[in-house]
């Protein structure tokens, strides 16, 4: 404890850890529409095209202005996606083709500006290709009022509009039928995803933040079927991955906090992935394993209902390899565990046979022969 306090002492580390947990927060928040949406390379490439605004943004200010920079890589953004969606309406080329094409051109114009103004530019454009991976302890504590009010702006948004954002990313179509401005309205969310990426240029980078955008949502998406939880989840595990970044690049000398922040975000999306209930990997197979031992468990009790009938004796001693012969295959101990702990069947002697044999109980005859009333003749 006395380490986190020594660290949360410095007005750096305090900076950069509340500038990741907005950060995290505005991309969970967002990011979970995308993600919805379909569109988890619309924000790679809206990342990427904001490259060539940062360097536009400079070269209007003429000096390495936070927000100057941030303005000029929310226009080429934006009007990257104007591009995208030109494309695929005017042409044949599909989304995936278009996201290619706009995030290739966009980013090799960027790189060569860039490349022009570290040469040309003296030493205020040195700092110019931090924004390719992120440079956290460069923020400052004004920069923060820049991110706090783009996340109010987002959220007032998101919850001015969230039943038509709502539709809109589930069924646009159902949207469009009742009059919805569905264009607009994609418009909107594709604009306040590249606001996003714009906040998370500096402590991020144009080529890791797209992580941060899509992996919160993709993890909170395994434990929820409701927005409203998701996209409160999805920030949640964005503002937790970015403080925990800012905390661990901050203790470990030499550690960059943007890859940092972007591995904790991964590794909650596989922990979401193996392990979420009902989505998870992990209960996925224990489900599966259930399902074939109850299938297993019926077919027992369908056997030993069936010697029991062809002997005429309801209590008949069913042995093991009988039941193996009926089923094609010895079954489980663990399946007659299973069935004699819930009182379906019963282990007997039948000297002077010393194999394992087992009859129905009263319980056992009644669930084999509700579940053949079930299955039908």
């Amino acid at each position: 404890m006395s380490a986190l306090a020594e660290l949360l002492s410095s007005q750096i580390v305090r900076t950069v850890l509340t500038g990741a947990a907005l950060l995290g927060a505005i991309a969970g928040m967002l990011g979970a529409f995308a993600v919805l949406r379909r569109q988890s390379l619309l924000g790679d490439a809206l990342a990427h095209a904001a490259l060539p605004g940062v360097c536009l943004g400079f070269l209007i200010a003429g000096a390495r202005d936070l927000g100057s920079i941030l303005a000029g890589a929310f226009f080429t953004g934006a009007l990257a996606a104007l591009v995208m969606m030109l494309i695929t309406r005017t042409t044949r080329l599909k989304t995936d083709a278009a996201l290619g094409i706009v995030l290739s051109v966009f980013f090799a114009v960027g790189v060569v500006l860039l490349t022009h103004l570290q040469a040309t530019g003296g030493a205020a454009s040195a700092g110019l290709a931090s924004f390719l991976f992120g440079q956290a302890a460069a923020i400052l504590p004004s920069d923060l009022w820049i991110m706090g009010g783009a996340g109010l702006g987002a959220l007032t948004l998101v919850l001015a509009f969230w039943k038509e954002f709502k539709l809109v990313s589930f069924d646009p179509d159902f949207a469009r039928a009742n009059g919805f401005p569905v264009t607009a309205l994609e418009g909107v969310l594709t604009i306040l995803v590249a606001l996003a990426i714009v906040v998370g240029l500096q402590l991020v980078g144009v080529v890791l933040m797209v992580a941060l955008l899509i992996a919160p949502a993709a993890a909170a998406r395994q434990w929820t079927d409701r927005l409203s939880v998701m996209v409160l989840l999805s920030a949640l595990i964005g503002a937790a991955s970015g403080a925990g970044g800012a905390l661990v690049s901050a203790s470990m000398r030499g550690l960059a906090t943007g890859p940092v922040v972007v591995l904790i975000a991964t590794a909650i999306v596989i922990v979401s992935l193996l392990l979420a209930p009902q989505r998870g990997v992990v209960w996925q197979a224990l489900a599966a394993r259930r399902a074939r031992a109850r299938i297993t468990e019926a077919r027992i009790l369908a056997a030993m209902q069936g010697l029991s009938a062809a002997h005429e004796d309801a209590r008949y001693p069913s042995e093991q390899g009988m039941l193996a012969a009926a089923l094609g295959k010895a079954p489980s101990p663990r399946h007659f565990a299973e069935l004699e702990r819930r009182g379906l069947i019963r282990p007997v002697e039948h000297p002077p046979e010393t194999t394992p044999h087992w009859e129905l109980t009263r319980a056992g005859r009644a669930e084999a022969a509700a579940r053949a009333g079930r299955e039908g003749p």
